[in-house]
């Protein structure tokens, strides 16, 4: 009786922790440790990038065209994490624990399920999926390499974002810290040890990613169950209609964003590919990766403010969203402001620090000074989507999730390198920001009034 009474003080400290501290205080202190685990991730995220672009022009094109496999395996992750956290966010500011307890180790079960089935479809077809993706003669190699290892990390792949993401609506942020942390630390060694030392090349990259993926796994599980965490077990898995339409609600604008993003990229490489071959596809490859990095700060702060969104819309607190999507929306667009000057300044430079080749820099230096030109404007943009997801609006968050790479950069890419050549390739990115800037302000609008009513 005295344990359980324990464990009811812990669960009322952190309601009115999330829901009396001010907002300000609350998502710089969350989103400290988020902002660090994103950044961590986006460097690790890059390393392969940065360290392939050091044995070969078409090894770095190889790594860029899996990438958008990577991106259908953590957009798959992110679907079960969101989904199965946003929701299990609002129980607790319900009070509902045995609700949140079911649906975190339901989320965590489909993630297993699907990730063991991404992995032998994909395996069973790789070389049909190197030809999709616009592996050449010269890349197919190495691409089949690459994504063969790969594939056989999605299970620890998905299953450690659906954790992390479980941590961080919890209000966890440290011990989601410490997973990614551990598997970036694991992956940044591992890189250049396999590719030079023992000489196994793109093979060696695709190694190390996994092997930080399998630590990041377990640190998180473990992590999972330290504390007033919620410890996931079997018992609690409960694959019904009800968690799955929640896990669909809360996490398809996730998969949206996602799997459109590896559409895009699919799209982008072609493009390039066609119009100028694999220092084409290794430039803007390259330019991705950094753009990455650069918003990883960004999601870092917005998952800060994320479990204290749900978690005080769960509790009917809603001037303290409101609140919290301003504070974010301020002072992530001034830091965007800031990372894009320097990147239109120094982009041959960056550029050039992944791959020293002519060819690639030119067609990077363009890019990124272009999407750099329009990052600021993705403050509003990200938060709106944060906001919308974790309050359950599901419609509304998927339209400006699926807007930057879906809705708008899918046709662009179509229409505009075939009238403006490799220029329309560059600038399609940023042509898509701006359009979805334009929808997510009356979309944000929308429902800040109906809080403020």
């Amino acid at each position: 009786m005295r344990q359980e009474k324990s464990k009811e003080d812990k669960i009322q400290d952190r309601f009115r922790y999330m829901t009396e501290t001010p907002i300000p205080k609350l998502i710089t202190t969350l989103a400290v440790r988020t902002i660090i685990s994103m950044l961590v991730t986006g460097i690790y995220n890059t390393a392969d990038t940065f360290f392939v672009g050091r044995i070969s022009t078409e090894a770095t094109a190889a790594v860029g065209l899996v990438f958008s496999v990577m991106a259908i395996i953590q957009a798959l992750g992110f679907f079960c994490g969101h989904g199965s956290g946003n929701y299990l966010s609002r129980m607790l500011g319900a009070g509902k624990t045995k609700e949140a307890n079911e649906m975190a180790s339901t989320g965590f079960a489909l993630a297993l399920i699907i990730g063991v089935s991404l992995a032998i479809i994909g395996i069973c077809f790789l070389d049909s999926i190197a030809k999709v993706i616009g592996a050449t003669a010269t890349t197919m190699e190495d691409t089949k390499n690459y994504m063969r290892i790969i594939l056989l990390g999605a299970p620890f792949m998905i299953g450690q974002f659906v954790v992390n993401n479980q941590l961080r609506f919890q209000g966890s942020a440290m011990f989601a810290m410490i997973g990614l942390m551990c598997g970036a630390v694991m992956n940044m060694i591992l890189d250049p040890v396999l590719i030079f030392g023992f000489h196994m090349g793109v093979s060696g990259a695709a190694v190390a990613t996994v092997c930080g993926q399998i630590v990041s796994f377990i640190v998180l599980f473990i992590g999972s169950r330290q504390g007033d965490n919620i410890h996931l077990h079997i018992r609690n898995v409960h694959i019904n209609g009800h968690y799955l339409l929640e896990i669909v609600n809360g996490g398809i604008p996730s998969l949206f964003r996602q799997g459109l993003a590896a559409i895009a990229t699919l799209l982008l490489n072609t493009s390039a590919g066609r119009l100028g071959g694999d220092a084409a596809i290794a430039g803007m490859s390259v330019v991705t990766r950094v753009m990455m990095l650069l918003s990883s700060a960004l999601i870092g702060f917005g998952q800060g403010y994320q479990p204290v969104c749900s978690f005080n819309y769960g509790a009917n607190l809603k001037k303290r969203v409101r609140e919290g999507f301003f504070f974010c929306v301020k002072y992530g667009t001034i830091f965007l402001l800031v990372v894009g000057c320097l990147c239109c300044i120094f982009a041959p430079q960056i550029v050039e620090w992944f791959r020293d080749d002519p060819e690639v820099i030119e067609v990077g230096r363009v890019a990124l000074r272009c999407q750099a030109a329009v990052l600021p404007l993705m403050g509003v943009v990200t938060m709106t989507n944060m906001m919308l997801q974790s309050i359950g609006s599901g419609v509304k968050a998927s339209i400006t999730a699926s807007a930057r790479n879906g809705i708008f950069f899918i046709p662009l890419i179509l229409i505009l390198p075939k009238v403006l050549g490799m220029t329309g390739v560059e600038i399609t990115q940023s042509c898509a920001d701006i359009l979805t800037l334009i929808i997510s302000i009356p979309l944000a609008y929308s429902e800040l009034k109906k809080m403020k009513e």
